[in-house]
């Protein structure tokens, strides 16, 4: 997925994941040829991560 597609999936800006990728922060991107690509299954496990960082209230895990 190229960074428009990232953008409209996480409602992040462009901008932001342009410097995400500059600080080796956000989800895991490479290089295609010139263009910037995301794998589908990296920004998915990387919402998850935010996900689990970040969550507040609800039921606790029942171990």
């Amino acid at each position: 997925m190229d960074t428009g597609t990232v953008s409209r999936i996480t409602g992040l800006p462009a901008g932001t994941l342009r410097y995400f990728r500059s600080t080796n922060q956000g989800p895991a991107s490479f290089t295609l040829g010139r263009r910037v690509v995301y794998r589908r299954s990296e920004v998915e496990r990387w919402i998850a991560e935010q996900e689990q960082t970040t969550r507040r209230g609800g039921s606790p895990e029942v171990a």
